[in-house]
């Protein structure tokens, strides 16, 4: 374990104020609240605003916007849900998003957007009677506000490599990244790969895997769910996977297996954003689209094998997949790419190295008798990993680190891990 000396923290430095547990708010900065797939940012936010009063700070991206349709309606979307203010969604969760300019690049790009993100901070704080908050951060880019809003104490809740992703501006988004870290009072990271380099620069960090939502994907294996009305056509087996369709989605890989296995139905449900003219199309590969997570369970009930196709980019290598619980959490067979986080779970997913094996170990799973034993042990899995169980544990360790005077964030009473 790295001994470096802690940074000094910006909680450190401020008088404690105690809040009544009653009053504690959560300023909570994460990606948009509308986006089409449902991220471990929306789950904890949703977690906590049963507890806590929650204000989930709509954050811009961190890529710049490149004049397609998509991005433009986006961008009047944005500004009109900020000209809005702050929205009820349920009762303890208020949305307000941030109008920021997304070239972070540029140094005085990135001065006006302190400037005037804090401004509409302060205006919220004020206007909603917010005192000593706590700042939760899922997103890299908003360091600059650290220290201004009167906050308890920082939390940053790192869940991928950021300055990864694809069409950042990798150095600048690093450099945010790695100053966030350094201020934060408190650093989760949801992958072992991500947490030595972030306790280098902050020796507050803890890992915190992502949790699954085990009573909903628990779902597909109640009798009662319904297989939707729009796979009745497909022949089986049934090959699934859903989530967002980028470029860390091996779609070469899905071309190799369907053009080997004509026989096979490939389902991928989620947005689709990559360039059309970079995905082949074979009669056996239907891409359905997002569906509302609501859904989910209802189509993963009737896959008869769940895949993992990523390339193995440098994002992918510290990434922690949430569909590899839901997954399981649906008791489904999984035959995946190898990662450092799904090596973990080798004992019920099958582990492919080439594009050969993966093809090998499909063959395997949908060749064999499926049994209530293996269901059960891929559930089993799962069971002690819920969203309550991984952030009973987080906020643990946050109310240790509040001033002494201010104990006001008690954990759950419902399912802990040992």
């Amino acid at each position: 374990m790295n001994t470096l000396e802690s940074p000094p923290s910006i909680a450190s430095e401020r008088r404690a104020e105690a809040v009544d547990e009653a009053e504690q708010v959560f300023l909570y900065f994460g990606n948009d609240w509308f986006a089409e797939n449902r991220t471990s940012s929306h789950h904890i936010a949703e977690w906590l605003a049963r507890r806590h009063r929650v204000y989930y700070i709509e954050c811009p991206g961190l890529r710049a916007p490149k004049g397609t349709g998509r991005d433009l309606k986006k961008i009047w979307a944005k500004l009109w849900r900020f000209a809005l203010g702050a929205r009820t969604v349920s009762a303890n969760l208020k949305v307000r998003t941030l109008f920021q300019v997304p070239l972070h690049r540029f140094a005085i790009i990135r001065h006006f957007n302190r400037f005037f993100v804090t401004a509409t901070l302060r205006w919220l704080t004020w206007r909603e009677g917010i005192r000593r908050p706590i700042a939760w951060f899922m997103i890299p880019h908003l360091a600059g506000v650290l220290g201004r809003l009167q906050e308890e104490m920082s939390v940053y809740y790192c869940i991928d490599d950021y300055a990864a992703l694809p069409d950042v501006d990798a150095a600048a988004v690093q450099a945010m990244d790695e100053e966030m870290t350094r201020r934060a009072d408190l650093v989760f990271v949801a992958s072992d790969t991500l947490l030595e380099p972030k306790r280098r620069l902050n020796a507050e960090t803890r890992l915190s895997p992502h949790g699954v939502d085990v009573a909903h994907f628990a779902r597909a294996l109640d009798d009662a769910t319904a297989a939707p009305a729009e796979l009745a056509g497909y022949r089986r087996p049934l090959i699934g996977f859903f989530g967002l369709i980028e470029r860390w989605i091996d779609l070469d890989l899905i071309d190799y297996l369907a053009g080997l296995r004509p026989d096979w139905s490939f389902l991928l449900i989620g947005r689709l954003a990559v360039p059309a003219d970079r995905v082949q199309r074979r009669p056996n590969v239907h891409f359905l689209g997002k569906r509302p997570y609501a859904d989910l369970p209802s189509y993963g009930r009737q896959f008869d094998a769940a895949i993992i196709p990523y390339r193995l980019t440098r994002q992918v290598l510290h990434a922690n997949p949430i569909k590899l619980r839901e997954y399981l959490a649906m008791g489904k067979p999984i035959v995946s790419v190898r990662t450092p986080e799904i090596e973990k779970y080798a004992d019920v997913v099958e582990i492919a190295d080439t594009a050969e094996e993966f093809l090998a170990k499909l063959d395997v799973v949908l060749g064999r008798p499926e049994s209530e034993a293996d269901v059960r042990c891929r559930t089993a899995r799962v069971a002690a990993e819920s969203w309550d169980a991984r952030l009973n544990m987080v906020l643990e360790v946050v109310r240790s680190h509040l001033p002494s005077s201010h104990a006001s964030i008690e954990p759950s009473t419902e399912l802990r891990t040992p």
